[in-house]
């Protein structure tokens, strides 16, 4: 049997609708892509789900912190770079790790200000990173993430 390909998803969409809720999310978006200088605001590990969607497992903000969900991710608001080098028991190993911890703004915030994180938390990029098995993935935003997965999946690297 084969193994199944995981792929890094990254967020470049926009939050519907006009409630606070979505509004606080589109601002959020946008002020993660200036300050981290790229067009993703968000990172998830999927895995392709046998009757269509995905498995996502990543550190939401809206969600509160490390979680795992079934996701459609269009490509209109995601784009997909397959993780060849990332198995799903990297991903189990670090989701054992991670689960149900809580979201880590400091860390999140440190990837622009070089603050170290928290031990105890998780952010979106700090979980991917960490089944990509990157060292200090508390270094790394959805878009420096980006770039080192479309250079090792072009060969790059």
């Amino acid at each position: 049997m084969t193994q199944q390909t995981l792929y890094l998803a990254l967020y470049k969409g926009n939050r519907e609708g006009w409630g606070i809720a979505s509004i606080k999310a589109r601002i959020g978006d946008w002020i993660t892509r200036k300050i981290t200088r790229g067009i993703y605001s968000h990172c998830e590990i999927a895995d392709p789900c046998a009757n269509g969607g995905y498995l996502c497992y990543s550190s939401s903000i809206r969600d509160g912190g490390v979680r795992v969900k079934k996701m459609d991710l269009p490509s209109e608001k995601w784009d997909l770079i397959p993780l060849h080098d990332a198995t799903r028991a990297d991903l189990d190993r670090v989701w054992q790790a991670a689960q149900g911890k809580k979201y880590d703004w400091t860390g999140a915030i440190g990837t622009v200000l070089k603050i170290r994180q928290r031990p105890d938390k998780w952010f979106c990029s700090e979980f991917c990173a960490a089944v990509m098995g990157i060292p200090d993935g508390w270094r790394f935003s959805p878009n420096d993430l980006a770039a080192v997965a479309s250079a090792k999946s072009a060969g790059k690297m």
